[in-house]
């Protein structure tokens, strides 16, 4: 089946068809930036022009930077605040007249990685964190999603996980990699402390330098980097949509 990703991020709105049977991108993946303000209006008519560019009009999965519940934002930490508690679901749908589905972003990733990716066959307890604007989690147990767990927002280090242990906290105070990979293995115990994970899959822009800072990480668990790299985003938003539209089949 062929679907549209989109993954919508702080700085970035991408993307690109996928094969959802492979988890291959069929086409270029396109990237317009962000607007600033990330407001409802501007943001939906960014999606609508990726749309566009593809010429699409089949099904849609989107990742958003927000816990998702049934189709509605109810949270906005990298995006603005305007979008809590509106159904990105139906705004999106009125714009581009297409069926949607919308996924946190992290969820989305963990979604692809989960099935297509590092995760693949893994028993047990999986945990991906996306690595970019913020920090994102999804949680994968026995090869399945439990949504919205959102562990860049733990209390940490006196204020909020992300501020401390994101990339654009390592850009921001102008970290070596190994400064910040040492602050990353604090968050990463931290977290390991919480839920003992079996493997910790490392997604997001990070993912592609975890060569640069792997040496500096001693947590209990394997910690690998995504297979899909910054594409799992994109990938995982289309096989929520397939998922979507299998169950909406079986319903009838």
């Amino acid at each position: 089946m062929e679907i549209l990703g989109i993954d919508v991020g702080g700085t970035g709105i991408k993307g690109a068809l996928v094969n959802t049977e492979t988890g291959e991108l069929i086409t270029e993946r396109k990237r317009i930036p962000t607007p600033q303000p990330a407001t409802p209006v501007a943001v939906t008519k960014t999606v609508k022009k990726l749309v566009d560019f593809f010429q699409w009009k089949g099904p849609i999965g989107c990742g958003f930077p927000a816990p998702i519940q049934h189709g509605v934002a109810r949270m906005a930490a990298n995006i603005d605040k305007a979008w809590v508690d509106l159904d990105v679901e139906e705004m999106f749908l009125r714009e581009t007249g297409c069926q949607v589905s919308v996924i946190n972003d992290a969820d989305a990733a963990g979604l692809a990685e989960a099935n297509l990716g590092a995760g693949h066959g893994r028993p047990g307890l999986t945990l991906l964190l996306t690595i970019g604007t913020g920090i994102g989690s999804a949680f994968i147990i026995d090869g399945q999603l439990v949504p919205n767990s959102e562990l860049g927002h733990l209390r940490f280090k006196g204020g909020i996980a992300e501020h401390y242990a994101s990339d654009s906290a390592r850009k921001k105070h102008n970290l070596s990699w190994s400064e910040w990979g040492k602050r990353f293995n604090e968050y990463l115990n931290h977290v390991h402390g919480l839920f003992y994970p079996d493997l910790v899959i490392l997604g997001g822009g990070g993912s592609k330098k975890f060569h640069k800072y792997e040496a500096y990480l001693d947590v209990p668990s394997k910690v690998v980097p995504a297979e899909l790299l910054n594409q799992a985003g994109i990938v995982g938003a289309a096989l929520s949509a397939q998922q979507l539209i299998k169950r909406s089949q079986v319903a009838k």
